[in-house]
């Protein structure tokens, strides 16, 4: 498929298609919840030129996290992308996309968010993570249901001593039902519900000048299932959980109880602040 002059997928429209019928039951019975990742899905060449373009992150416009729950680099909405990574990713937002994506995950009238909402470049460097959590399930400013992510890596030559696996954990958090290296030319997506936990847990070890590299994208429906909420968390920010075991779980337990603290009993318009001073 192309857009322009760029050949983004080796595939046609048709054939894409067929490749989410083919394996959309495999999607929905995968577990924990359903997942699933494709290999060498976009053009390489075409791919590498969005890497050359990936932005060196932690510029005072990203934003940063660094809590007990989190060390991570991520743009806000189309400010740090390329030509060919804006190319990129309004082709992932695309109406044949969003018709792959329906097919595959048997998710109706699915809506991309333009905005990039949490979305985008996200980057992690040496020593940094992503606690298992599941996401925010509601999107802040059109309030739609939040229901599937796309992942898109973008790391070249990526060793398994490196780290920096995408995990999936079970409901109960007592396993890790799968791991993903996060490779060049991976996609990866899930579909989003209250109990969905993944994450990048275990602090990156790559070596210095190298980095975690992806491009995340979040797609959205008015109204889910009521089997995806957790019932009295029916809007939530993102919910950090802890591995049974896990020596970093009272520390986490401590500052999350904290954050709920603050948010119970803090103004929103004070709280919004807050959050933007802890996110530069």
């Amino acid at each position: 498929m192309t857009v322009g002059d760029y050949q983004i997928m080796d595939l046609e429209y048709d054939e894409l298609m067929g490749l989410a019928s083919h394996y959309k039951n495999e999607y929905v019975n995968n577990k924990p919840f359903p997942n699933i990742y494709f290999d060498n899905f976009f053009n390489e060449d075409f791919l590498n030129d969005v890497l050359e373009e990936f932005p060196e992150m932690g510029d005072k416009s990203d934003i940063q996290y660094k809590t007990p729950n989190e060390i991570k680099l991520a743009s806000r909405g189309e400010s740090r992308f390329g030509k060919k990574t804006k190319v990129f990713m309004h082709f992932l937002n695309s109406e044949p996309f969003l018709n792959f994506l329906s097919e595959l995950t048997g998710i109706e009238n699915l809506i991309p968010d333009p905005s990039f909402e949490g979305g985008g470049c996200h980057q992690i460097k040496p020593g940094g993570y992503l606690k298992v959590h599941a996401d925010f399930n509601k999107h802040k400013a059109t309030r739609l249901d939040r229901r599937l992510n796309v992942l898109v890596y973008l790391n070249k030559d990526w060793k398994e001593e490196y780290g920096g696996h995408f995990e999936l954990w079970n409901t109960d958090m007592t396993k890790c039902e799968k791991k993903l290296l996060p490779i060049f030319n991976r996609m990866a997506m899930f579909s989003t519900t209250d109990f969905s936990y993944h994450g990048h847990p275990d602090a990156l070890k790559c070596p210095e000048g190298r980095s975690r590299k992806s491009l995340a994208l979040y797609y959205y429906s008015n109204g889910r299932p009521s089997e995806e909420i957790n019932e009295g968390l029916e809007d939530h920010t993102t919910l950090f959980v802890d591995r049974k075991g896990d020596k970093s779980e009272n520390s986490m337990r401590r500052y999350n109880k904290l954050v709920s603290t603050l948010t119970d009993w803090t103004p929103p318009i004070l709280w919004r602040s807050i959050k933007r001073l802890r996110n530069k």
